[in-house]
């Protein structure tokens, strides 16, 4: 039997957490499926699939050590997976905008009624100089469930109505 878990982790950002820490896990047994990992101001986050022959208890007693000798904490769940399960984007988004409360929720909302699956989106914000505010940007990377029509629609409104900068991407073959 198959006994994948989603792993995340926590904590302070330094050098070496991903060394040691797939080092740990390797040595413990485990075999490491995909990840996510970021760096989020002076914190690190990592998501990562771990194949594991043992229970979710007994992972835990693998991971207990390694997140305490690194300062993080972390959760385990199980899930169905397997390493093939990797998606890939159909587009990638940027968007660029003065800084304002509710801006990842315009973008998400409108991608999401487009039919856009959001499989990854970075943020952050620029302060220029003499600028009166920040410039907030959005990546997003995604699949079409309803073709390139709608979310072309969708991010033209959003350019026009919430005046942001947006550039559009197809990356899969055959998006157009």
């Amino acid at each position: 039997m198959e006994n994948w878990f989603m792993l995340s982790m926590v904590g302070k950002d330094r050098p070496g957490i991903v060394a040691r820490l797939s080092a740990s896990l390797c040595r413990a047994g485990c075999n490491l499926g995909e990840s996510s990992m970021a760096a989020l101001s002076d914190n690190f986050t990592i998501m990562m699939m771990v194949h594991w022959e043992g229970t979710q208890e007994e992972l835990t007693g693998v991971v207990q050590p390694i997140g305490d000798n690194l300062g993080l904490t972390f959760n385990i769940h199980p899930v169905p997976g397997k390493l093939e399960h990797n998606r890939q984007p159909d587009i990638r988004v940027s968007i660029y905008a003065e800084d304002r409360k509710g801006i990842v929720e315009d973008v998400t909302t409108a991608l999401a009624d487009a039919g856009l699956n959001i499989l990854h989106l970075d943020s952050n914000f620029d302060e220029e100089p003499g600028s009166p505010k920040p410039t907030f940007y959005l990546h997003i990377e995604g699949t079409l469930s309803k073709g390139i029509e709608p979310v072309e629609k969708a991010l033209d409104a959003l350019c026009e109505e919430k005046r942001m900068n947006i550039q559009l991407i197809p990356v899969s073959p055959g998006i157009k």
